[in-house]
């Protein structure tokens, strides 16, 4: 079994977009779903500029060759295109535009005085495969950890159903060319996702737009211990369902990462991720979030006294730039500016040591 290397040709009514792929989302995927709507979804996959690129290069390069499968599909054995659905999306609407039938109006543009060669749509280059299994190693490196890589849900939604057909993260981790820490975390995030999908009422596009947030949550400990993850589970382990007793804390972390109808998320910025597992860390922190009915993510640091790092690092740029201001003040000694400056200092640094009594004491020991 394998992908044979000798190029075929079949017109473009013998193809068939993959009704199963990664791309189109979990929730509109299935060999039920028709090709009118696969293309309807993939409109907006810049396909205009792979037309263009067809008539200016005078047709269909052999060398991008498309993937097929023979499959049972509505009732009969097609070609299912596996791999380069893009381009076989690109054909569709090229010709639905030539045709009368333009799909907007970069359509009609690229349409108007086409020259189309001859075979662009009745001799259509493609690699034939024995079975999808034959591929997948292909399109997991091209797709996963390659240069035309799908959005992070999609990868993780591929990386699950290889993971659920029985392979282990490892053998995963050398087919697509990855790393076995990285397969592992993409199965229990795809997993996690599933399970928040069927607890709680988040709309299905904030989990498109976020799912790398929560992907990178979950290597902080404050939120494996919030939700009671094992980061370092077996497939059987990560299957099984999520007791009871956690789907409250499922429900909250869903709302926080996603946000709902009613309320954003706790935060948009990816790089408050590490403060958002140390929110989580904290007892005082987690009840403020869990009774607030709009919690704030900066009262919910201070809380958990997240923002220590921050003010310290304050402190340290005051003391750098006045130890950096004593090497050229006296020179301007008479400066007004500069006094008033220097009057502004004092005062806050008065204010500052009075929060540290013993240290303020301390320096004014060593100054007599």
């Amino acid at each position: 079994m394998a992908v044979n290397q000798d190029i075929r040709f079949a017109s473009l009514d013998d193809l068939y977009l993959d009704p199963l792929n990664p791309r189109l989302g979990r929730n509109n995927t299935g060999k039920a779903v028709k090709q009118s709507e696969i293309l309807k979804i993939m409109s907006d996959w810049k396909l205009d500029e792979l037309a263009v690129s067809f008539i200016e290069n005078d047709g269909f390069w052999v060398q991008e060759a498309l993937v097929a499968v023979k499959e049972s599909f509505q009732g009969r054995q097609r070609l299912v295109v596996v791999e380069g659905n893009r381009r076989l999306a690109a054909l569709l609407q090229l010709r639905q535009a030539l045709e009368g039938n333009a799909e907007g109006k970069k359509w009609e543009e690229i349409a108007q005085g086409a020259r189309v060669p001859k075979t662009l749509f009745t001799k259509i280059p493609y690699l034939l495969a024995d079975s999808r299994d034959d591929v997948q190693s292909f399109i997991g490196f091209r797709h996963v950890t390659g240069i035309e890589q799908w959005r992070p849900a999609e990868k993780a939604e591929y990386i699950a159903k290889l993971v659920d057909k029985g392979l282990t993260y490892k053998e995963v981790m050398r087919q697509i060319g990855s790393k076995a820490n990285t397969v592992r975390q993409n199965y229990i995030s795809y997993k996690l996702l599933l399970e928040i999908e069927k607890h709680s009422d988040i709309p299905e596009e904030n989990f498109e737009d976020r799912f790398s947030v929560m992907y990178l949550s979950l290597r902080t400990e404050g939120v494996q211990k919030y939700l009671q993850i094992d980061v370092l589970a077996n497939p059987n382990s990560v299957r099984k369902e999520i007791p009871r007793v956690h789907k409250r804390a499922l429900e909250n972390f869903a709302l926080w990462m996603f946000g709902d109808d009613k309320s954003p998320p706790l935060f948009t910025d990816s790089r408050q991720v590490d403060n958002f597992g140390r929110i989580l860390q904290k007892k005082e922190a987690v009840a403020y979030l869990e009774r607030s009915e709009k919690p704030s993510f900066e009262v919910a640091l201070r809380t958990a006294g997240g923002d220590e790092p921050e003010v310290i690092e304050l402190v340290d740029k005051a003391s750098d730039n006045i130890e950096l201001a004593l090497t050229r003040a006296h020179h301007y000694t008479k400066s007004k500016k500069l006094r008033l400056a220097v009057e502004r200092c004092l005062k806050d640094a008065r204010q500052l040591a009075e929060l540290f009594p013993a240290i303020r004491d301390k320096v004014e020991e060593e100054s007599d």
